[in-house]
């Protein structure tokens, strides 16, 4: 069996995040059924994580076997996209060593978070608007707290599969873009609901309604009731996902 990653990218608003489940459309279903089709067998795809209802990413990953050599990639890539919907791209596909794993092999990945307190008639759905005023000094202040910690229960989703909350996060900061303001973070691996929650919570410190102490207590806690709710999904993106360079030694 040969196999390949897919570089791809998606809008998420009108599927039931990445993972196939019975109530609803979801981003990997639509790729494995156009798949299916063109290649006239069975493909099943895994990607690099799981982004819930509503969230997008400019770029995912996912892999898939095939019994031989695929003679030209391009072609099916361009395939792929004349029969996939809008709201999905593929941006290449490129052999991978046979041990390679979209999802077990990333050694990071990289999600961003878009604010702005203006009001936007064309990205409002791609954007979380914020009415009122926020301290981004104080909140990147509490961001410089998340290197201290490996363990993330408190920004988890409850009732999980996962055998470890522990993370090691390398980046997490807000910069402002114009009228935007962008909080970025990356790291080995992300729990569920994880960015959205450490999202949440830093507004309730940039609102003043929690101390960046407080915000240590939160994660020292290790209980997902002591932090903020979680921001809106509409506006996060899994924006990079990243990989050692032997898997790409076909």
């Amino acid at each position: 069996m040969k196999r390949y990653f897919i570089y791809l990218g998606y809008n998420g608003k009108s599927f039931c995040g990445w993972q196939i489940q019975p109530n609803g459309m979801t981003v990997q279903q639509c790729i494995e059924e156009a798949l299916s089709t063109i290649l006239r067998q069975p493909v099943s795809i895994v990607g690099a994580g799981r982004t819930d209802a509503g969230v997008h990413a400019r770029l995912m990953v996912a892999h898939f076997d095939w019994a031989e050599t695929l003679p030209d990639p391009a072609f099916l890539t361009d395939k792929l996209n004349r029969l996939l919907p809008k709201d999905i791209v593929i941006y290449r596909i490129v052999p991978v060593i046979p041990e390679a794993h979209a999802r077990f092999d990333a050694t990071s990945r990289t999600y961003q978070y878009y604010l702005t307190m203006q009001k936007d008639p064309f990205r409002y759905d791609l954007v979380y608007r914020y009415l009122g005023k926020l301290d981004f000094d104080r909140m990147n202040e509490a961001c410089r707290v998340l290197f201290d910690y490996v363990d993330f229960t408190s920004f988890s989703k409850l009732h999980t599969d996962v055998k470890t909350n522990n993370c090691r996060i390398y980046e997490a900061g807000w910069k402002q873009e114009g009228d935007l303001w962008v909080f970025t973070i990356r790291a080995d691996r992300f729990l569920r609901n994880m960015v959205r929650a450490i999202v949440g919570t830093l507004l309730e410190v940039g609102r003043g309604k929690m101390s960046v102490e407080g915000f240590r207590r939160v994660i020292e806690a290790k209980d997902r009731g002591k932090a903020g709710t979680s921001a809106p999904g509409h506006a996060l993106f899994l924006v990079n996902v990243t990989y050692p360079d032997r898997l790409f030694e076909v």
